[in-house]
């Protein structure tokens, strides 16, 4: 039998890129306007290389709001 407390989990915060390892440095605020209310704020973790590719990605759609850094 395993036992689990609210404390296990990752140390450490990865970018949200697709295939990226890196420890992340920014979270990348955003929110679907049709599906969230305005103050709602999504979060995608960036590294400092992938943060504009996934800022780009989002504000293609209208979904950027913020970034900042961890």
């Amino acid at each position: 039998m395993t036992l689990f407390d609210d404390t296990s989990g990752p140390d450490e915060l990865i970018c949200s890129s697709k295939g990226c390892t890196a420890p992340a440095a920014h979270e990348v605020r955003w929110n679907n306007p049709k599906l969230h209310t305005p103050d709602r704020r999504k979060v995608w973790l960036a590294c400092d290389a992938h943060e504009p590719t996934l800022r780009g990605f989002l504000d293609a759609r209208d979904f950027y709001r913020e970034t900042v850094s961890l």
